[in-house]
């Protein structure tokens, strides 16, 4: 979240954010509501200093003044349990609108209600022009039979799917060759858990309990399903102070990730494109909490997704995303979309990674911060994260991508050394 200070000394500005985001938020009322704070807690603070001269008094009082001076002390007492009571309310509805405030945003970030604000900032790869009618990949999985999408609706629902055969070992290779190229990043690799606790799953910006929320959550519990090793590479360091050499820490996540996906529909949509669960590879990053620091790291992990995909020889291109696209922590954020011949008519761009640069905003909310030598007290640090792998959307691009003339499916090269072949069909 943003500094509570920090928006009532920038009130305009952070309207105007917001405004960007497509967020409504009454920051008027924040203010409104912490200057109400800050009067009871001054008031509740004189009434205790008189309840504790009257309570010095009692016992040296003649009997016949003591009555009165204990009905005073009763009274101060009921009064500052009145006020206690609004306080407790107060602070309440203060976090209430704090914790719905988005983060500030990057300057250059392109401002604009959704994704059709967004700016595109360069290409790579050329589009593959076929001599022959292009199939999507749910009619490729069948051809190959690699998914069953009905035992996945038999056995858990809509949106679930079984990977078959070579699938199965294209999703291995993808996994082995992120982690092998995180690895030679020197990020520090983890398999994480696949629940967090919700004040987790809060702090890093997601609403599990939400009416609208795309999140499982177990019942019963404080427990949900993440949605990203974002959420439990984040949550690790909860309520932890790093020494500022230490960073950044650079962190990669192997886990699954659950999604309701509530309201996914049509053809854009279409076989693994959007999914209740998949298998991703997540980076995440711990930074100085400086822009500069951040920003540098932010511009690392974008290298080192558009290197995956050229890698695997995917045409994609990367996207600045627009403000009212962003998500609440993201500072900035850009995206690969990869070109997936079976999208649309004629084929589409489709988003397979992300990468944020969301400064201190999670930090703050789990309590992560560092110490700088020669400087008092401590700082909330950067967090970043971006997708190295997110498995389902990287296998239709490589099967839609690289389908062939006779109904095979050619392998990349970099993942033929985890799958034993070079061809499917």
């Amino acid at each position: 979240m943003l500094d509570l200070q920090y928006i009532c000394d920038h009130v305009e500005e952070v309207k105007r954010n917001c405004r960007n985001r497509g967020v409504d938020v009454d920051v008027d009322a924040l203010v409104a509501l912490r200057g109400e704070r800050n009067g009871l807690i001054t008031q509740i603070d004189e009434l205790r200093h008189q309840q504790k001269q009257i309570s010095a008094q009692i016992p040296k009082a003649s009997g016949d003044a003591r009555p009165a001076l204990i009905e005073q002390g009763r009274a101060l007492r009921e009064r500052i349990q009145e006020l206690q009571q609004r306080l407790e309310e107060i602070e309440a509805r203060i976090r209430e609108i704090h914790r719905r405030i988005p983060n500030m945003t990057h300057p250059d970030a392109p401002v604009g209600s959704d994704e059709s604000a967004s700016v595109e900032i360069r290409r790579w790869g050329t589009i593959p022009q076929f001599d022959f009618q292009p199939r999507d990949h749910v009619e490729l999985a069948a051809r190959h039979d690699l998914i069953d999408f009905e035992a996945g609706a038999r056995v858990a629902g809509h949106g679930f799917y079984y990977l078959k055969n070579e699938a199965v070992l294209l999703e291995l290779a993808l996994v082995q060759y992120a982690i092998e190229k995180l690895r030679d990043e020197n990020f520090v690799l983890h398999i994480t858990p696949d629940l967090a606790r919700d004040e987790i799953l809060e702090g890093i910006g997601f609403h599990p309990r939400d009416d609208a929320t795309q999140i499982y959550s177990i019942e019963n519990s404080t427990l949900s399903l993440v949605a990203t090793a974002e959420i439990t590479l984040g949550g690790a360091l909860k309520d932890q102070i790093l020494d500022v050499e230490q960073l950044p820490l650079r962190w990669a996540g192997l886990s699954h990730c659950f999604r309701t996906e509530a309201g996914a529909h049509g053809r854009a949509t279409r076989g693994i494109y959007r999914v209740h669960q998949f298998t991703k590879v997540e980076m995440f990053g711990f930074t100085a909490p400086t822009l500069e620091a951040s920003d540098a790291f932010h511009h690392e992990i974008l290298r080192i997704e558009e290197e995956l995909f050229q890698g695997l020889g995917i045409p994609y291109r990367v996207i600045d995303t627009a403000t009212g696209d962003l998500g609440a922590p993201a500072y900035r954020k850009f995206d690969l979309e990869a070109w997936m011949p079976g999208r649309g008519e004629g084929g589409a761009f489709g988003e397979v990674t992300s990468a944020s640069n969301c400064t201190d905003y999670q930090a703050r909310r789990l309590n992560i911060r560092c110490r700088t030598p020669g400087r008092k007290g401590t700082q909330f640090v950067h967090t970043l994260n971006g997708t190295a792998i997110a498995v389902s959307r990287a296998l239709i691009a490589i099967l839609e991508n690289f389908q062939q003339a006779d109904g095979s499916i050619v392998v990349p090269d970099v993942l033929r050394k985890w799958t034993g072949f070079d061809r499917i069909g």
